[in-house]
Formats: C-alpha cells, sequence, structure tokens
C-alpha cells in the first residue's frame, strides 16, 4: 500500500508543481498590488480590534480566526519539518521556504477572500467557509447541469481536505510527539498517542468557538516560548549568523558540498525540499486557512483577507527562519561524525528468489539508468558502535552512516555519498533456548543505488568512509540543536513545543476535516468522523515506525489538497482581486468607522 501511495505523492509533487504554486504566488503578489504590505500594516490594525463590529455575522473575532488558522500551521511543521528540510535540502532550502512565505501572503489573503464572499451564513454562529462553498455558489449557482458540476469539484476538494486532515494534521503531529517523548523520556508510544487523544477530543468536541478561545491563548504563549529560547541559542552564535545567512542564499543557487552529517544536495534538490517543507508549514495554496477564518466576524470579506495575509509571516518567514538558524548556527546540520565504524563494510544486491516478492531488482527508471537495490552484508556487533555524550545505544535508537561508493553519483546530491541506515533491535540468538533473553543487534535498511556510469554485472560494493551519525529525525534534530548550545534545553523545550504545537494542530485540523464532511454528508456525519480523527491519533503514535513512510503519508495530503485548490483559487481569484481594490478604495476614502477614537 505504501508502494502505492508513495508512486501517488511523487505524481503530485512532481518537477511541475512548485513552479505551478510560484506561478500563482507572484500573480497575486502583483494582481493585489503588493498585498504584503498591506497585511503587516492594516492587518496588524484589524486584529487589534480598531474595525470590529459586534453585529457584523461570524463566531469569532479577528484575533480568534488568525489563532485559530495559525494553530493549524504552527506545528510539527516549524520543528520538525524545517530539520527535514535543512537535513535533505541543505542551507538552501531555507531561501525558497522565504520565497514560499512571502508569496504565499498574497496568495492566502486572496483564497481567504474568496472564501469570505460565498460562505454560507445561514447560522450566523456557526458559519461555513472554504474551496467548496465557494464553488458550490459561484458555478452551482449558474443552475441546470452546472449544479452537480459543482458539487462532484466541492466534493473532490473535500475529500482532499479530510486526508490532508488525517496524515499531515494529524498523523505526522502524533507522530513525532511519540518519538520525540519515548527518546527523551522513554514514555511508550501508545501512551502519548492515548494522552494526546484525549486532550484533543475534549477541545473539539467544543466547536469553533471552544477551539478559536483555545487556539487565542495556546498560540501566542507557544509561539513566544519558542521565539525567546530560540533568540537565546542563536544570540551565543550571533558572529556566525551573516556567515550562515550568506551560505542560505548561496546554496539555494549552487550545489551544496557533502560535509559531516551533510549527504550533499543539489540546487533542485534543495528547491524542492524548501517548498515542500514550507508550503506544509503555512498552506498558503492548499485552501485550508479560509474555513478557520471563514467563522470570523466580519462584513466586509476583504478585510479577513488582509488578516490572514500575515499568517505565512509569522509562521514561515519568522518561526520557520529561527528554528533553521538554531539548527545552522549549531552546526547541527552538518556535524562530525561521533566515530568511525572501524571494519570494512560491503554492499551486496538483493535479489529476489521465487519466495520473494523484491520491488528493488534490477529495474530502470525514466531516463533508462538502472537501479537496484543493495543491502550491508555484513553482521556488525552493537558494542561497535561509537560512544557519545548524547546517549547510549539502546533498543530503536537509529543511526545511518554516510559511506563513498565509488564510481556511483546520487542523483539528488550529485556525489558518491550514500546513506546506510540502521536501527537497534532485539533479535532471539539461534540456537538458545525460547527462554533465553534477546540481544541487541542492528538492522540495516535496504537502500536504493543508482548505478549511473558503471558498466558490468555489478553486485557488490566496497564502502569507504564510515562515518556513524546518529539519525535524529524531524523534531528530535531540533531538539539535539537546542542541546548542543543548552544541554538539556532541547528535551525540556521542544518537547513541550511539540506537545502544544501537535495539540493546537490536531485541534484546527479537526475542524478543517469537519467543515468537510458537514459539506458532503451534513451534521450527522460529524461524530463519527471525530471519532475516527481521535483513533488516527493513536495509530500514528504507535504503529507508524518510519520516518519515510511518514514523510510520504504527509505530501500525500499536502500534493492533492494543493492541486484540488490551485485550480479553484487561479479560476476565480480575480473575483476576490475585484473585492480587495474595491476595498482598498473605501479605506483611503475613510469609509470604515474606527473603534480607537481615531
Amino acid at each position: 500500500m505504501m508502494e502505492n501511495i508513495e508512486v501517488v505523492t511523487d505524481f503530485l509533487w512532481g518537477p511541475w508543481t512548485p513552479y505551478v504554486l510560484l506561478f500563482a504566488g507572484v500573480l497575486f503578489t502583483v494582481w493585489t498590488r503588493f498585498t504584503q504590505y498591506k497585511a503587516m500594516t492594516h492587518g496588524v490594525q484589524v486584529i487589534r480590534g480598531v474595525y470590529d463590529d459586534p453585529d457584523d455575522p461570524g463566531a469569532i473575532n479577528h484575533f480568534q480566526a488568525l489563532a485559530a488558522a495559525l494553530s493549524a500551521t504552527v506545528g510539527l511543521g516549524n520543528i520538525g519539518g524545517v530539520a527535514l528540510a535543512i537535513g535533505v535540502g541543505g542551507p538552501g532550502a531555507l531561501f525558497w521556504m522565504w520565497i514560499v512565505g512571502f508569496l504565499g501572503m498574497a496568495l492566502k489573503a486572496v483564497e481567504i477572500t474568496l472564501a469570505m464572499m460565498y460562505r454560507d451564513t445561514s447560522d450566523p454562529e456557526n458559519p461555513h467557509g472554504g474551496a467548496m462553498w465557494v464553488v458550490d455558489k459561484v458555478i452551482g449557482g449558474k443552475g441546470g447541469n452546472w449544479v452537480p458540476i459543482a458539487r462532484a469539484i466541492g466534493t473532490f476538494f473535500c475529500i482532499t481536505l479530510i486526508i490532508s486532515a488525517f496524515t499531515g494534521g494529524n498523523m505526522f503531529q502524533s507522530w513525532n510527539v511519540a518519538n520525540l517523548t519515548h527518546d527523551y523520556f522513554g514514555v511508550p508510544h501508545v501512551g502519548t498517542g492515548i494522552a494526546l487523544a484525549l486532550l484533543v477530543g475534549a477541545v473539539i468536541i467544543g466547536g469553533i468557538k471552544r477551539i478559536g478561545t483555545v487556539a487565542a491563548k495556546l498560540v501566542p504563549f507557544m509561539c513566544l516560548l519558542y521565539l525567546a529560547c530560540g533568540l537565546a541559542v542563536i544570540a551565543i552564535h550571533v558572529a556566525d549568523v551573516p556567515a550562515m545567512l550568506a551560505l542560505v542564499v548561496k546554496s539555494a543557487f549552487s550545489p551544496v558540498e557533502a560535509g559531516g552529517a551533510f549527504i550533499g544536495g543539489t540546487m533542485g534538490f534543495a528547491f524542492m525540499q524548501g517548498m515542500k517543507r514550507a508550503l506544509f508549514s503555512n498552506e498558503a495554496g492548499q485552501g485550508s486557512a479560509p474555513i478557520a477564518h471563514a467563522a470570523a466576524k466580519t462584513s466586509e470579506p476583504a478585510r479577513e483577507g488582509v488578516v490572514g495575509g500575515i499568517g505565512p509571516f509569522i509562521d514561515t518567514i519568522c518561526i520557520c527562519t529561527l528554528t533553521a538558524l538554531v539548527i545552522l548556527t549549531t552546526g547541527t546540520w552538518n556535524r562530525d561524525a561521533i566515530g568511525d565504524l572501524g571494519q570494512p563494510l560491503e554492499l551486496v544486491e538483493l535479489v529476489a528468489t521465487e519466495d520473494e516478492d523484491l520491488a528493488a531488482t534490477e529495474d530502470e527508471d525514466e531516463d533508462g539508468e538502472r537501479k537496484r537495490e543493495w543491502q550491508v552484508s555484513a553482521d556488525v556487533s552493537i558494542s561497535a558502535l561509537p560512544q557519545s555524550r548524547w546517549g547510549e545505544w539502546k533498543k530503536n535508537t537509529g543511526f545511518y552512516l554516510l559511506a563513498n561508493v565509488p564510481g556511483a553519483v546520487h542523483q539528488d546530491t550529485g556525489n558518491s555519498r550514500v546513506k546506510l541506515k540502521g536501527k537497534v533491535v532485539e533479535k532471539k540468538v539461534e540456537g538458545r533456548s525460547e527462554e533465553a533473553p534477546a540481544v541487541l543487534t542492528i538492522q540495516w535498511e535496504p537502500v536504493e543505488l543508482d548505478l549511473g556510469e558503471w558498466s558490468g554485472d555489478v553486485s557488490t560494493v566496497a564502502l569507504t568512509d564510515l562515518g556513524v551519525h546518529r539519525d535524529y529525525g524531524g523534531a528530535v534534530l531540533t531538539g539535539h540543536a537546542f542541546d548542543r548550545a543548552f544541554p538539556g534545553l532541547g528535551k525540556w523545550l521542544v518537547t513541550l513545543a511539540a506537545w502544544l504545537f501537535a495539540i493546537s494542530t490536531m485541534i484546527s485540523w479537526s475542524y478543517y476535516g469537519e467543515q468537510g464532511m458537514v459539506y458532503m454528508l451534513g451534521e450527522r456525519s460529524v461524530l463519527p468522523y471525530k471519532f475516527v480523527y481521535l483513533l488516527l491519533v493513536v495509530y500514528a503514535s504507535n504503529w507508524i515506525g518510519d520516518a519515510s513512510d511518514m514523510i510520504v503519508l504527509m505530501d500525500l495530503g499536502t500534493g492533492a489538497m494543493l492541486w484540488a485548490n490551485i485550480p479553484i483559487v487561479l479560476g476565480l481569484g480575480y473575483l476576490a482581486v475585484r473585492c480587495m481594490r474595491s476595498y482598498d478604495d473605501d479605506l483611503r476614502a475613510g469609509k470604515f468607522p474606527r473603534n480607537d477614537g481615531k
């Protein structure tokens, strides 16, 4: 199943996807006359309540709507997602996150304005909004054969919305928190999942008003706490910040050489990683935030659109940059190996037998290059793994070797380095009784290798430069970066932040998915949906063990929703731009009363 999902995800994130997103961002930036500036000036006044009217339709105020939307975007993507982007794509990935954040401010302002124009306020205390309602009212409003077409488009968007709610908005959060809490405190994964499900369930049962109230209190606290600690780390490395920022810009347009824990990366690879993780973090173009903002009390759609434009600035340009600089300035991204394995190793080609269905026997990719699956041949004792001050080797501890494979050129990194992942597992020793305790041993993961320019029938490859690195995945890598500056800080800060960020994200994404269910099946479908949602919190915490599987699921939800929403925004965005320009004219003419006495 995961192989099939990966095929779909690869298609959704084809080479055309980032360019479509960039095109939409540039288009609406120019078309709205750089609404980013208005978001950071007029938008701040709006969330302060300067233009509030208690008689306007809606359930929550502008600040609560922004907090609810931010509670969905400010999450593990800002801690774990940034770590994944930098760890895999290098410093250049941060530059492309900045670009997505800036352009995303205009894109999000447009899609929120559009949602506000066509939201359903038949129940003023519980309004419904989002791309599905826009399509339903604009296209379906034409009548005749357009009604079923609009319904089909709206339903398709809701399906992708629910997929994204289940994966990135729920499972990715639970999985990250469970791994982090287990690594630092030894708490069983399923225990973390149950605790998260209970906490999230206690909030989402109260609907958007309770979500807005909790988010308005939780989001500012968790953002300020995380920012304060991040700035403290950067302060002790402040002399390195200019060089790191220069490296970020340089790496965005040129390959980054391998070094330490970093395997190396091409410009295109950094571009794709930065785009993916930034989009996952700020959700610009996905169409999720308009669902939260649609509950805001206002009679001016463009006013809430301007408020929504602030979200990507806070989320990506501020918080993601802080996380990235902590990882870069502490040298976590290219940290040295904790030691050498101390013995030679070989990669042996895996060959399918009659009893096995081995997916990676010799195959050809679309460029005609041969690909094969390989695995480390030798059994290595856990005692051979070098020790360090960052903790002992125990069950489920992950590590990797960055070995040179002579003659190979990796398509993503442009060099001959390959990452060989392993994990410490318990294993029964053959010949011993069943009662005998299991021993800790190393379990190697197969690796797909591009043969590149090799010729002949190569089945064994000798490895060189076998430096051992602990495998800090996602949020754990960010925690390690804080620990390198202030030992113990990562353990407590990142764990606390991860719990707060994850809970806030899951409660908001639960509401997003709920709105999709309401559109498709009505209010009666909400309770079963919430039950399944909370079950997936527990499932992801304990039964998804592989980081690559979680990344595939996360990208599936983001990519599917992006392709469902972008055509709607591009096709109908002119309506929002027209509304925003009319609002600007009225604002300049002083037609809106102010509550601040000015």
